[in-house]
């Protein structure tokens, strides 16, 4: 190690205490690999600061060397954002120790938490106020609100509540060169001036390090209904959507689409995940109805709504969820595709969003040429069908991906694929899992260069030595 690196290791130790310093290469993996296993870089060293004075000296510090600073939460994203580089100078900063809950006001239902809290406890922390925080997805005992916000996370209960952007209402942001942003406000409206607070959700932690926020808290959901449908198409779940939206309005809280070959891949690698059903049609359709009062008996619109729909017929058939218990039996398998994908091959993963009337024809579309173009491929899709997000997952077999060249053609033959069909059809190649390091040519190539010139002018203004999370959403030659 340079004797720079090492008069570095001393000032941030100076910080934060030899412990919370690893150092170690061997001590390392799990913060240098993302979960995937698809991105491996190295750290000069992982560094895990207590409060935001700590992260803001740390980040000084780091400044002041001339080390890239790498922000990571729970690492539990799918695009490598808080991944490092192969770069000698990296540090990571973790804030598994910011995890305090600075305050919760059932009055003004918000809830100030540290950025290091997991999502689940944020959502305790709700509920033992008897308020509801609706950010809710499959890594939610793992990931953090810091990187949730970051990823701008969408989940499940966009339909009903939206992204994670619609639920902020203050942050306090380090910036590159170690100052406080501290836009931590609890207000409603609030009209004065640009909103600061915009430009570091989503931004993958390129323009700084998010250590607290404000956020939302809603009247908890005190009665619900679940039904799973099968239907044959696309077009029959965008059909008893509109149906649905027209009988019980914003009672529809969820509404989650997955192919028969998604079940079919999570039945054959996740054996502790139970499948209620048979798989009798090409789609499965989770719909949930939410109501705050008490006692409000949901099933029953519910029931009626299915009724009319498999006698116009919409649906094939319909599982009515008879108690809690068996609801979660039903999420269990939608919140279980990223494990079934990872365990089923080599994942070429794809977020894209396209308008809601062209839902159908895009996933007919895309499948067709992606079977025409790579025949061994396994496509497999899921999604928020209520908000046009649809993950189309192409699962390579493993034994076809051992040379890294053939792959990677074979990846962007894919990605020009999907991509050219969301363009096709009005949509935007990210919904909800941001662009990362495995998205960042996509977005060059898709985008509107006047887009990508905005994007970086504002990365050089808050950034300009391009230190805050580098090789991140862009290509090269990025600031």
């Amino acid at each position: 190690m340079s004797d720079s690196f090492t008069d570095a290791l001393q000032g941030l130790a100076a910080i934060v205490g030899d412990k919370h310093v690893i150092a170690s290469a061997g001590d390392q993996e799990a913060y240098v690999v993302d979960w995937r296993g698809r991105y491996q870089g190295r750290a000069v060293a992982v560094v895990k600061p207590g409060s935001t004075a700590e992260v803001s000296a740390v980040v000084r510090c780091c400044a002041e060397q001339g080390l890239a600073i790498v922000p990571q939460g729970g690492n539990t994203g799918m695009c490598g954002a808080a991944t490092p580089d192969d770069r000698a100078g990296n540090v990571v900063i973790r804030l598994d120790r910011m995890r305090r809950v600075r305050d919760v006001s059932p009055l003004a239902n918000t809830i100030t938490v540290e950025a290091g809290c997991i999502l689940a406890e944020v959502q305790t922390a709700a509920k033992s106020v008897d308020r509801y925080f609706p950010l809710s997805l499959g890594a939610e005992g793992s990931c953090q609100i810091g990187g949730n916000i970051s990823t701008n996370a969408g989940g499940t209960a966009v339909l009903r509540y939206g992204p994670t952007r619609d639920l902020v209402l203050g942050l306090e942001v380090v910036l590159p060169d170690g100052r406080v942003f501290n836009g931590l406000r609890a207000l409603r409206k609030d009209n004065t001036g640009y909103a600061l607070k915009q430009l570091f959700i989503g931004a993958e932690g390129t323009l700084g390090i998010v250590t607290a926020a404000v956020l939302k808290l809603f009247a908890p959901p005190r009665s619900s209904a679940l039904a799973l449908l099968k239907l044959q198409g696309v077009e029959q779940a965008l059909e008893i959507m509109a149906r649905l939206r027209g009988a019980v309005g914003d009672r529809l809280g969820s509404l989650e689409i997955l192919s028969r070959s998604q079940i079919e891949a999570i039945a054959a690698t996740v054996p502790h995940v139970a499948i209620p059903f048979e798989l009798t049609t090409p789609w499965y359709l989770i719909v949930e109805l939410t109501d705050t009062l008490a006692n409000v008996d949901l099933n029953e619109p519910l029931a009626d709504v299915l009724a009319d729909a498999m006698e116009a017929g919409l649906a094939e058939d319909a599982i009515l969820a008879s108690s809690i218990a068996q609801a979660k039996v039903i999420w269990a398998v939608r919140h279980s595709v990223s494990e079934g994908n990872k365990r089923s091959g080599y994942v070429v993963s794809h977020d894209s969003v396209v308008p809601l009337e062209r839902q159908a024809v895009f996933v007919t579309n895309v499948e067709a040429r992606i079977m025409a173009a790579v025949p061994h491929a396994r496509v497999v899709m899921h999604g928020h069908i209520g908000d046009g997000n649809i993950h189309v997952i192409a699962l390579l077999d493993r034994a076809r991906c051992r040379d890294p060249q053939a792959t990677a053609e074979m990846v962007a033959w894919i990605n020009e694929i999907v991509d050219d069909e969301t363009a096709a059809q009005g949509g935007a190649i990210s919904a909800e899992h941001g662009i990362g390091i495995t998205n960042r040519g996509r977005l060059a190539r898709v985008t509107d260069p006047l887009d990508i010139e905005l994007m970086r002018g504002v990365k050089r203004l808050l950034d300009p030595k391009g230190l805050m999370n580098p090789g991140k959403i862009f290509a090269a030659g990025a600031a």
